[in-house]
């Protein structure tokens, strides 16, 4: 019997709040290795030192795959900046000094990002001469393999008694950092032009990147989000940026 409080629902599993734990379930469609596949990465970041919650175990709770983890009570980075967006710029920099210890991680042990873009592409609406072109640009990409979070966001950091821990690590792969970047501000970009243009200039700035290293990964990365659950019009946004560059 799977008990607590429901404190949350994804596509993939439920969270509920038990015992002062997490306890994510997760939904019948997935394989059976899910739980330990995104265990094992969330482990890997916590082994490298950053801030994220300490797995505690990885069971069945009624024949379901589920993963219990430390709970970290606190609002979201989001949350504090929608609650305040006069401190926009002071949010964003701060998950960025985040963002930016994640990638100075190597992650040789983790799966190649190429290859999840690759078969992203692959499964795709895109088609034969659009996946065609991406991949070729993939393929062509030279970078080291360093930590990638895959999904970071204002909402995937909780702070907590001043400090700030990085969730939701399934994702996590081993690449090009600027590829990590260039997922965040399309994800930005989908809700909010300003919001993703003040995280692209913030980070080169604290980076030293140019936009334009970042931005070249753009129309792989959309091409391969177009597999994701994503609403329509960010599905035509996506689309756009795909047929901009094919």
């Amino acid at each position: 019997m799977i008990v607590g409080n429901l404190i949350g629902e994804g596509n993939t599993a439920v969270i509920n709040l038990y015992d002062n734990k997490i306890v994510k379930v997760f939904k019948d469609h997935l394989p059976d290795t899910e739980s330990a596949y995104e265990a094992n990465k969330q482990r890997f970041a916590y082994a490298c030192g950053l801030p994220v919650p300490k797995i505690l175990d990885v069971t069945k709770i009624d024949g379901k795959q589920a993963i219990i983890m430390e709970y970290i009570e606190g609002k979201t980075i989001g949350e504090l900046f929608f609650e305040d967006m006069e401190r926009a710029e002071y949010y964003i920099g701060l998950s960025i000094d985040i963002q930016q210890k994640i990638h100075e991680m190597r992650a040789e042990s983790l799966e190649p990002m190429s290859e999840k873009l690759l078969r992203q592409l692959e499964d795709s609406s895109l088609d034969a001469f659009q996946k065609e072109i991406l991949m070729k640009k993939l393929n062509s990409m030279t970078y080291e393999n360093r930590l990638c979070h895959g999904d970071f966001h204002l909402l995937n950091l909780i702070m907590s008694g001043g400090k700030v821990t990085i969730i939701d690590w399934v994702d996590a792969s081993a690449g090009d950092i600027r590829a990590d970047v260039c997922r965040t501000y399309l994800l930005y970009s989908e809700r909010s032009i300003d919001v993703a243009e003040l995280y692209l200039r913030l980070y080169c700035e604290k980076s030293g990147l140019a936009k334009e290293e970042i931005l070249q990964w753009s129309p792989i990365i959309a091409g391969a989000r177009l597999t994701e659950n994503v609403t329509m019009e960010s599905r035509e946004h996506l689309l756009a940026i795909v047929n901009q560059y094919v």
